[in-house]
């Protein structure tokens, strides 16, 4: 191939819509992760670092609306709420075991 041609042909994939779309579903895929979730506190064990939470749909982890229990990923995030307080959070599955991530308290 000649220089001329090879130019051509970086030129032709770097104006394709391939990077453009591959660039899209990266973001969706990080967004996803920290889109936050919402839900309600029913149950704190401080002791144990877990926390009931009453939430709606998952949707980084494909979970439908329930009641569940997660660790805390910090034990402070524990005194960050009471039992009531609705809160929106990220619910991660790191080694396996379902961890919020973060946490904030609804106003």
């Amino acid at each position: 191939m000649n220089a001329f041609s090879t130019a051509a042909l970086l030129a032709a994939l770097a104006l394709s819509p391939m990077p453009a779309a591959l660039a899209q579903a990266t973001q969706a895929t990080a967004g996803a992760a920290d889109a936050m979730s919402t839900g309600e506190v029913r149950k704190i064990d401080k002791g144990t670092g877990k926390m009931t939470i009453k939430h709606g749909p998952l949707a980084n982890l494909g979970m439908d609306a329930m009641t569940m229990v997660f660790r805390v990923k910090d034990k402070a995030m524990l005194d960050q709420v009471k039992v009531g307080d609705k809160i929106n959070f990220v619910a991660e599955e790191p080694n396996g075991q379902l961890t919020v991530t973060r946490l904030e308290k609804q106003q």
